[in-house]
């Protein structure tokens, strides 16, 4: 079950081999994002800034289809309003959602859609129909992903802090390099595993004699690629809190990909707060929220590869 307060719909087609995933906010959330890799595609994230004038955001947008994706944006928004949500503006409401896409445009899918791709409706789709128990593995935008000899996926993980703070991670695993330690299959982020949700492959010992060789896709161009996680939680944060937290969630690409954060990949973390709980007085700070961050996304890039190769 997916952390209250939110909820994740997926829109694909099997054809196109490519799809949208909507993170959905049961109300305006804050949010902000931070970008390491050295190729990404977004929308809006301009806006999450502390110096920006709007705080809050409706919905996060991760899509395939590269620049193409960049659509699915609008028919996420176009939902949005249809429900009267978005920022008020004098007698209009205007949605905000940024959004983030990945390059599945060469995995084989029929990309002949046309004067206008399909993301837009995918969007729609995707948005209409959010779920507090979504798919994972080949799924929404994650349906046409890949990695270094494994195909990617969405993947979805989460930690409890104390009795009812909550930190969850979903993310669209697209990466450049591997999940994989050498040429085994045992995963990189086994160290974080919890319940064997990934397998229970923990690491291999001995450690292969290739493991610090990397291994990457055949043909790596820019913007070829990338990772996207979503971090959300029900703690309270200010914009300034939530950027803090999505550079510590970066930790967990280099938990469980290898390489990372490469030129040909766009990797980026957004991280929402449903500021459901105030944290202050309490045992949990940023300290710990960045942690469990990093954590929850190693599981997840994990997890989505791992279903997505069943």
């Amino acid at each position: 079950m997916l952390l209250k307060g939110f909820g994740i719909g997926h829109a694909d087609d099997q054809r196109l081999k490519s799809g949208v995933t909507v993170i959905l906010p049961d109300r305006p959330a804050t949010a902000a994002v931070h970008v390491m890799g050295g190729a990404p595609g977004t929308r809006e994230t301009d806006l999450l800034s502390p110096e920006q004038m709007v705080q809050t955001i409706d919905a996060i947008v991760l899509s395939g289809g590269s620049a193409f994706g960049l659509d699915a944006a609008s028919g996420a928004q176009a939902w949005l309003r249809e429900q009267n949500r978005g920022y008020p503006v004098g007698e209009i409401r205007v949605p905000i959602v940024p959004s983030a896409i990945c390059f599945d445009l060469n995995n084989g899918g029929d990309k002949s859609w046309g004067r206008y791709p399909p993301y837009r409706e995918l969007g729609h789709q995707a948005a209409s129909q959010t779920t507090s128990s979504p798919e994972e593995g080949s799924v929404g935008a994650g349906s046409g992903a890949t990695t270094a000899g494994a195909a990617g996926g969405f993947g979805l993980a989460e930690q409890t802090l104390g009795d009812e703070i909550v930190v969850s991670a979903a993310v669209v695993c697209n990466a450049v390099g591997s999940v994989f330690v050498g040429d085994t299959h045992h995963y990189w982020a086994a160290p974080f595993e919890l319940n064997d949700e990934f397998g229970g492959r923990g690491l291999p010992h001995p450690l292969p004699s290739n493991a610090h060789i990397m291994n990457t896709k055949r043909t790596t161009q820019p913007m070829e690629n990338t990772t996207l996680a979503v971090v959300m939680t029900n703690a309270s944060l200010s914009q300034a809190e939530c950027k803090r937290i999505a550079v510590n969630a970066h930790d967990g690409f280099a938990r469980a990909i290898y390489p990372v954060h490469t030129p040909s990949d766009g990797d980026l973390v957004f991280v929402i707060s449903s500021n459901e709980i105030d944290i202050a007085g309490t045992d949990v700070d940023t300290l710990h929220l960045g942690t469990a961050a990093a954590n929850v996304v190693a599981r997840a890039i994990t997890k989505g590869v791992h279903l997505a190769n069943r």
